[in-house]
């Protein structure tokens, strides 16, 4: 199997160039990130040449984190900061060839929300055309409390009602196994909708080889569905050490 470092949580106290190359020194097969756009993009792009690694991946702005804004999209009122949020995240996509936008909801909810999200993804799903997959994410409420994209239900309601091709689901174990549990069925089930994979271990959020999610049984199950691109390994190293990644040489043989 192949893996891509999420360096919105892997070497992220490192320049995003720098985190590009360790992920490449650590085997990684490709990277994503979380908002790259205090680098410019020559600098990413030279990176990503440098190393060989693509980059899958990246997230819209969350607004205004001093007020805990965790996403625009889904708030009413906010559509015209929602899709400059989300020009800026294609248009960096663009410059580094990224296949994929994960376009994040924010902290609200109710009917209003789900219009005025579903609007905006529309507006994604057509700018982006045929170049630029476009992600939601359900987010467990421990990690993303008042989140509004809550379960894999609601999310792929949400994608057929929008009902662009381009439209998928970012399916993230940890998540799905917080929120709702029977992960492997609930993949098998979603497979068609999904747009990228991502895992951590289960509670801690660290790396994907120990806790309540056996992965040396979820991932083969995953390669044999054919999902054959590579899973995001989003997880938090342990505070002021380096990136376990012990785990990958062990999954990639899988």
């Amino acid at each position: 199997m192949r893996f891509s470092a999420n360096l919105g949580f892997l070497w992220a106290d490192r320049p995003l160039p720098d985190a590009i190359r360790a992920a490449k020194l650590a085997g990684f097969d490709a990277v994503e990130c979380h908002w790259p756009y205090a680098v410019p993009i020559a600098d990413t792009k030279a990176a990503l040449e440098e190393t060989g690694l693509r980059m899958l991946g990246l997230n819209t702005s969350r607004g205004n984190t001093a007020i805990g804004e965790n996403g625009l999209a889904a708030l009413p009122g906010r559509e015209a900061d929602a899709r400059a949020a989300i020009d800026e995240a294609l248009a960096y996509a663009a410059g580094l060839s990224a296949p994929s936008v994960h376009v994040m909801a924010g902290n609200t909810g109710g009917p209003r929300a789900r219009r005025t999200f579903c609007e905006n993804l529309a507006y994604a799903c057509d700018v982006a055309g045929d170049k630029t997959t476009i992600l939601i994410e359900p987010l467990n409420p421990y990690n993303a409390p008042g989140y509004f994209l809550t379960s894999t239900e609601q999310a792929a309601s949400i994608i057929r009602e929008v009902g662009r091709p381009n439209l998928k689901l970012m399916f993230d174990f940890y998540h799905i196994q917080i929120i709702e549990g029977d992960v492997t069925r609930r993949f098998e089930t979603l497979l068609p909708l999904i747009g990228h994979v991502q895992i951590a271990s289960v509670p801690d959020r660290a790396a994907p080889d120990h806790g309540e999610l056996d992965y040396a049984f979820v991932l083969p199950k995953v390669r044999k569905l054919g999902w054959d691109q590579p899973i995001g390994a989003e997880y938090l190293p342990e505070t002021g050490m380096p990136p376990d990644t012990s785990w990958l040489s062990r999954y990639t043989a899988l």
